[in-house]
């Protein structure tokens, strides 16, 4: 990332992807409260906003210590964050990084990610000299695999059990893309 450690905004035709801040919490809860966004989510649905507050702090965090960025998905119209974006478990030193994402059911089966993804990728192989961008995600959100496989996206396979969340072992599907794929 930039040595000035100014949060790049990215924008699509309908997103702005920007910093989330704690204004933005009371829209972060209103979908990490629902079941349906933490069924495959390695966090327990909030309960309170306040857990919203400290998941946004985190994330910055992480971006403050050049560990990661987490871009919120603010509508064009409204301004308001549906649903977020970016990459954690940066190793640098293999020049790859994790993606993850999540949008508020309301804007499911919009091409919200499609079009985000457009955007994220080539920055991660551009500005954060990946080579490798991976995903993790549940076998059975198959929702998740359809939009990575259609961001150019490789399955992998399927590491059995090799995540322990919400008190349980499950099977984590990884697939992945390259930079020499997507440039």
């Amino acid at each position: 990332m930039n040595e000035t450690r100014n949060f790049p905004i990215l924008t699509t035709d309908r997103y702005v992807l920007r910093q989330m801040e704690e204004g933005d919490a009371q829209n972060v809860f209103s979908y990490f409260s629902k079941d349906e966004v933490t069924r495959y989510y390695d966090l327990d649905t909030f309960t309170e906003k306040s857990e919203a507050e400290d998941l946004i702090r985190k994330w910055n965090e992480k971006f403050d210590r050049s560990e990661g960025i987490r871009w919120g998905i603010a509508d064009k119209q409204t301004g308001g964050i549906i649903g977020s974006c970016g990459f954690h478990c940066w190793e640098k030193e293999h020049y790859k990084a994790e993606i993850g994402f999540e949008v508020h059911p309301d804007h499911w089966r919009q091409g919200v990610m499609t079009e985000v993804l457009k955007e994220v990728i080539p920055y991660g192989f551009q500005h954060m000299s990946l080579n490798r961008i991976e995903a993790f995600y549940d076998p059975d959100n198959t929702a998740s695999k359809e939009c990575l496989m259609k961001a150019g996206f490789v399955f992998e396979g399927v590491l059995r059990k090799a995540a322990f969340e919400k008190g349980v072992f499950c099977d984590a599907a990884v697939c992945s893309i390259l930079k020499e794929e997507y440039l």
